[in-house]
This record gives C-alpha cells, structure tokens and sequence, in this order.
C-alpha cells in the first residue's frame, strides 16, 4: 500500500511543482534547458510505475460491494469521460464541449476516477482513484486561481466533432480490450 500512496503523491506533488514551487522548476528551467522535460517526464513515468506495483501488491481490503448495475454507469462515465478529455485536443478552435469546459481533459480525469471509484469497492482502490479524484480537484482550483478569468476558445468545424466521437468509441473498445486481457471484465461476470 505504501507504493501506491507514495505514487499517488509523487503524481500529485510533481504536477503541483509549477503551482506551488514555480521558483525551483523555473530554476531547474535554466540550468538543464530542455533536459528539464525529460526529468519531469521521468518523474511522472515513476508515479505511474509506482501506482500500477503499488496497487497490484495491494491486499485486497474489502470495504464495501459495489450493486452490479453499478458496472453499466462505469461504462457510460468512461465513454463521457473520453469524450470529455478529447475536447482539449485541438491546438485552436476546440469541439462544442471544448468551447464550455474550461479544463476538458482534468474534467474527463475527474469523471475517469468516479467511475473508478463505483465499481471498486476495497481499500487500494479508494486511495488510487480517490487520490486521484482530489489531486484533479485540486488542480483546477489552483489553475482558476493563477489564471484567473477564462475566454473560451473559439468552435471548431462540425468535422472536428464527428472525429471526437469515432475516436471515443474506438479507445474505449481499445481500453475494454485491454482490461479484458488483463483480466478484469469491464462489463461485468
């Protein structure tokens, strides 16, 4: 469990760093030049290593039995929430949901981690997907607070939306694929 936990830190602190210690990555900035990205990427390599170890060598600590239907929710928030999160991908002119949401891909994480958090019920579960809920919370409260006021970005072509949505069910078969292999049915027994 203390892999996990010390992942789900070393995840939140290192997207904080702009936020919370500008001074030190804006230092690092200049004395390592492009080198400091590779670092930072580094870094969030090893918190997502240290979360997929530490969760899978998590005892299984029961803490409550998530009602079957519950399964079903999880898929649609999933296809929400890449939906959600695709509406960042254009540089420019963003999808409609692009033009409303202010942090479309922390929105589609948020709603990643609820559904997570439904159909999971044991304690490794809570701390992974709730850690994750919190640090996603937590940063759109410190980006509003550093940026202030948001314009939204202007809409894109109608061709830019049918794309979102062919590339939504496309990943969410990949990832039902993956869970599937990885022995975990996203669909329930």
């Amino acid at each position: 469990m203390i892999l996990l936990i010390l992942g789900v830190l070393e995840w939140s602190v290192v997207h904080f760093l702009k936020r919370i210690a500008p001074g030190l990555r804006d230092t690092m900035t200049s004395k390592m030049g492009e080198a400091s990205k590779g670092v930072i990427a580094l870094l969030l390599v090893m918190s997502i290593m240290l979360m997929v170890l530490g969760y899978r060598q998590a005892e299984f600590i029961y803490v409550w039995s998530p009602p079957p239907f519950f399964t079903h929710i999880n898929n649609l928030l999933m296809l929400i929430a890449f939906y959600v999160f695709g509406a960042s991908a254009a540089k420019d002119a963003k999808v409609w949901l692009g033009t409303k949401l202010r942090h479309p891909q922390l929105t589609g994480f948020k709603i990643w981690a609820t559904a997570h958090l439904l159909v999971n019920g044991d304690v490794a579960s809570i701390i992974l997907f709730g850690g994750l809920l919190i640090w996603a919370v937590v940063a759109v409260i410190m980006i509003n607070r550093a940026e202030g006021p948001w314009t939204p970005p202007p809409q894109a072509p109608a061709k830019k939306e049918i794309t979102l949505v062919v590339v939504t069910f496309v990943l969410f078969a990949i990832v039902a694929l993956i869970h599937t292999w990885l022995g975990v049915s996203p669909f329930g027994a």
